[in-house]
Formats: structure tokens, C-alpha cells, sequence
């Protein structure tokens, strides 16, 4: 499948690095983007494989790295979960603007959280798919268990994820707690 690196901004102005791949003989009929796991990038195994199996069958796809992941710019300590949810509005707005009117969200992890309260505001989905998906953010703690009294006593603390060591800080768990999932889901107005 042919690739291109593309960039852009989010709303804080930090870079985010993302790859537009494309179907291999026609133009892509439709467009997703696919959103990540916890931690993860936009090179991942799944992401490959999942934007392979959708250009060869005539969807194109936009992988991209959340802010502080990957190649794209920020300091991962610093982020929270509302981030991701902008960072997600402002990939679709991307995609948007140079390659679809319409798109597909595919998520993953973390990532389809994110999504169900980006929905809001973006209206150019038509559907979503969730992978392995919590259906509220503070879920993804269970990754942190053994050190949550740890960041809730001294701030942040070094936390070892996927086989990769991450700062996380109280400002995170404490962004995740915040969500309001389930109003989210009943105003959404859209099916997932």
C-alpha cells in the first residue's frame, strides 16, 4: 500500500506526525482514521495490519501518533486524556479538509475512548469501530494499579506499560476520573 508522512497541528500548536495510506488501484472510496492505543504510536503491528486489510479493500486510512507518542511532538508527562480527544478532532479536520468529506473512526484501547467524546464535534463520521475499547476512560488505570498510590502521593511517578517506561502524573488520573462518560454516550445522538 503507498504511504506519505503528513503533519499537523493540534490546538495547543504542537506538530503531530501521522501517514496517510492510500489503496493500491483506485481511489479510496471512503477514508478512516485510526486512532491508537494507550501508549502506543501509529506504527504498532495492528495499525499496520488493519490499514492494510482497509486499502486493500478500497479505504484509505490515517494512522497518527497522539501528542508526546511516536514522532509526534510534546512531552508525554505532560498530557492528559482531554488532549487526545482534541488530538483526534484535529486529525479528522486534517483528513477532512485534504482527502474526505465523509470518514470511518477505527480505535483502539484508550483511543476509542477518546473518540466517543470527540464525536461531539466531529460530524463528518459516519461510523465508528472500537477495538479492545473501555467504555469509560478511568478504565485504563488497571495499567497503572501498582503504582497509583505512588502518583497520588508524590505526584507522578515512572510507570513501565506495554515493555516502555512512561511519567505519569496525578493531572492524568485525575483528567480520567473527570469524564462524564455516560452523558457523553446518551447525548451523543449518533450509533456506535
Amino acid at each position: 500500500m503507498p504511504s506519505k508522512k503528513v503533519e499537523f497541528y493540534n490546538r495547543e500548536g504542537t506538530k503531530l506526525s501521522a501517514k496517510i495510506d492510500l489503496t493500491l488501484s483506485r481511489a479510496p472510496f471512503q477514508f478512516a482514521l485510526f486512532a491508537h492505543v494507550f501508549t502506543g504510536n501509529k506504527n504498532l503491528t495492528s495499525a499496520r495490519h488493519i490499514s492494510r486489510a482497509l486499502t486493500q479493500n478500497g479505504i484509505g486510512v490515517m494512522r497518527f501518533d497522539f501528542t508526546g507518542l511516536g514522532e509526534s511532538e510534546g512531552d508525554f508527562a505532560d498530557i492528559n486524556f482531554t488532549p487526545n480527544i482534541t488530538d483526534l478532532e484535529f486529525a479528522a479536520a486534517y483528513l477532512s479538509e485534504y482527502y474526505a468529506a465523509t470518514l470511518i473512526l477505527i480505535v483502539h484501547s484508550l483511543g476509542g475512548s477518546a473518540a466517543i467524546f470527540a464525536l461531539q464535534k466531529i460530524e463528518l463520521v459516519k461510523a465508528v469501530v472500537t477495538i479492545g475499547s473501555p467504555s469509560y476512560p478511568e478504565h485504563v488505570t488497571h495499567l497503572l494499579k501498582d503504582s497509583i498510590e505512588t502518583i497520588e502521593q508524590n505526584g507522578c511517578s515512572r510507570v513501565n506499560v506495554g515493555g516502555q517506561t512512561f511519567t505519569i502524573k496525578k493531572q492524568f488520573l485525575d483528567d480520567l476520573r473527570s469524564q462524564n462518560h455516560v452523558e457523553v454516550i446518551i447525548n451523543l445522538g449518533k450509533g456506535i
